[in-house]
């Protein structure tokens, strides 16, 4: 099951409306057909990867009577998100730059049951010959100062289009069901509050953190035993 993240319109997003007030109808018009057509793009590069790990799931359920992908869960980053990340880069707000400075605007979080199942999904969609790895960053085992655990996975998929073949890069960002528990507790309390979380309630989540990778790995202990017992 994949579910596709829609953004929601928040007001604050309206805080550089004013610019396009000085801002030529032409230019205007440009920056929204380049908009339009790298979400197409980039929406194209989602599908292809989902489908190679649909079928790969669908695959492991035939051969092993398990399903290592719990969900998943798509989004392309808006708009807003793009230009401040390219000024975050020091660059100028300029949307035809994203595609060579950005690579998560398309993104793919698989959550999977078990620890192991993380490394096995990444293991056989890396080996699949169209994927090209980028980057790869393991925060399972080098955990985020805060507690954050997931393994990312930054892959260029081919997508084929009327005028030719264009190799698009996709953030695929795959943890189990309790690192995704954490991640989107933390990511809410971290964005609902107006000012910086304090180094003590820091620690306390890092240890949630801690507290919920030892049940992850027990978890995953037990589905070990009750699979060699039925073996």
């Amino acid at each position: 099951m994949i579910i596709e993240r829609k953004a929601k319109i928040n007001i604050d997003e309206f805080k550089f409306g004013a610019e396009l007030l000085s801002t030529p109808a032409d230019t205007i018009h440009e920056t929204m057909k380049t908009m339009i057509v790298m979400q197409q793009v980039y929406s194209a590069a989602i599908r292809e990867v989902s489908t190679k790990l649909e079928i790969l799931d669908d695959e492991f359920q035939v051969k092993f009577a398990h399903n290592p992908i719990h969900h998943m869960e798509s989004r392309l980053k808006q708009p807003q998100s793009i230009r401040e990340k390219l000024l975050r880069k020091g660059l100028t707000p300029d949307m035809k730059l994203a595609t060579e400075h950005i690579t998560d605007i398309a993104g793919i979080r698989v959550i999977c049951y078990y620890i192991n199942d993380i490394y096995t999904i990444a293991e056989v969609l890396l080996k699949q010959d169209d994927i090209t790895l980028i980057k790869r960053s393991d925060y399972i085992e080098n955990p985020k100062s805060n507690g954050y655990r997931s393994l990312h996975l930054v892959v260029s998929v081919p997508v084929f289009l009327s005028e030719g073949t264009r190799n698009v890069p996709v953030e695929v960002q795959i943890r189990t069901i309790a690192m995704d528990f954490w991640a989107s507790l933390e990511h809410r309390l971290k964005y609902k509050s107006d000012s910086p979380v304090k180094d003590d309630l820091q620690r306390e989540l890092a240890e949630c953190a801690e507290s919920i990778t030892d049940i992850d790995e027990k978890m995953q202990s037990i589905y070990v035993q009750l699979n060699s017992k039925l073996e």
